[in-house]
């Protein structure tokens, strides 16, 4: 999967978050470390959401982009 992040320069190094997912985010010291950490919240994120609705009756549906 891929995901759209946004990056930002921030006085520490670099913010990054994930519009496509509300409320994840992450940063890092570099470009290169803030991209990185984004991916383990990303998918940690996942996880969580996969642990929500466990059992639940959950639909998939496909979107076209534009």
């Amino acid at each position: 999967m891929t995901y759209r992040v946004v990056l930002q320069k921030s006085e520490e190094g670099f913010a990054v978050s994930c519009p496509g997912l509300p409320g994840c985010w992450s940063q890092g010291a570099t470009e290169q470390e803030a991209l990185a950490n984004i991916q383990s919240a990303i998918a940690e994120y996942l996880e969580a959401v996969e642990e929500l609705t466990r059992g639940r009756d959950v639909r998939e549906v496909e979107v076209a982009a534009h």
